[in-house]
């Protein structure tokens, strides 16, 4: 059977709440289960409330902008990686490898890496940059609409500028 609520779990209940505390965890520091300090918390006139929706929403946001720095962090470790990647393809290098019956290490110290481990390289320069991409895009850019709008622009006046050539050449205006 259980235990009856007791004028002293009421007022415990009501000085733990005034001090914010969660009902768990008055339900743990008077001993009870949650239920009952929620039926104890319903028994007061108002009732009182553990809504903590507002501390919730704040927590969310903090949580957000945390996770927006952490990613934007990365994002710049990457391009610093990329780089440092990029950096190799022309810089010199050496290959080594086991050959020869019995197996020796043999090393070869070459002007730039090999066709295929530059490949690799640029492979691993394209992975990191568009990673960091996708985790902070550039600015104005990352809107297909906005892309589309500015490459009609540019198409319009480069059309522009081959046809202002045209004229000029086919013995129109050669006031310059």
């Amino acid at each position: 059977m259980a235990r009856p609520i007791t004028e002293a779990d009421r007022r415990r209940v009501r000085e733990l709440h005034a001090q914010d505390k969660s009902r768990n965890e008055i339900a743990k520091t008077i001993g009870r289960s949650p239920s009952t300090v929620s039926k104890i918390a319903a028994g007061f006139e108002p009732p009182l409330t553990f809504d903590r929706a507002p501390q919730v929403e704040a927590a969310t946001r903090v949580r957000t902008a945390d996770l927006a720095a952490r990613r934007a962090a990365l994002a710049l470790d990457l391009h610093t990686d990329a780089e440092r990647l990029r950096a190799q393809l022309w810089a010199p290098t050496v290959h080594g490898e086991f050959a020869g019956r019995e197996g020796d290490w043999h090393e070869t110290h070459l002007p730039q890496p090999r066709f295929g481990d530059q490949r690799a390289i640029i492979a691993s320069v394209q992975t990191a940059v568009g990673t960091s991409l996708r985790l902070a895009p550039v600015e104005g850019g990352e809107d297909a609409g906005q892309v589309r709008s500015m490459l009609g622009a540019l198409g319009a006046a480069l059309t522009q500028a081959a046809t202002d050539d045209q004229a000029h050449d086919d013995g129109g205006d050669a006031g310059g």
